[in-house]
């Protein structure tokens, strides 16, 4: 920036003379105007994760004992429990890098889609191997 700042050449010549990209020239450049700092600023990636040891272990001797819960009621447990306001999307990938998985529910209607089989096609309904049709 002090080169660029002393009028040695345009952003993209210094960028190839530095061998960064002008991107990067270009965001150092808007930085040092916006803060006055040259050096890149180190970004900060997103919110630290709730469940931690302590939680995820409660999560896991819940589970032990009722293998039934959802993931609402893991939410209202961990909620009047820990004190820990979580979404349904954080439990499920928190249970996902834990193995756990969810039990299926079996109240719900069956797929109407019909699987295809090893060979690509799909199943018959009369469990034959050889076509119907006649030669």
């Amino acid at each position: 920036m002090s080169a660029y700042a002393e009028g040695e050449g345009t952003l993209e010549e210094l960028a190839e003379r530095f061998m960064v990209s002008v991107a990067y020239g270009k965001k150092l450049r808007q930085q040092f105007q916006r803060t006055g700092q040259m050096e890149r600023v180190e970004q900060v990636r997103g919110t630290a994760r709730k469940l931690l040891d302590a939680p995820r272990e409660q999560l896991r001797r819940w589970l032990l004992a009722i293998p039934d819960l959802t993931l609402n009621q893991l939410q209202q447990k961990l909620l009047e429990e820990l004190g820990l306001s979580i979404s349904r999307a954080q439990i499920a990938r928190a249970l996902k890098r834990m193995g756990l998985r969810l039990k299926k529910s079996h109240s719900t209607p069956r797929s109407g889609t019909v699987k295809k089989t090893a060979s690509g096609g799909k199943g018959s309904s009369n469990g034959s191997v050889r076509s119907s049709r006649r030669s």
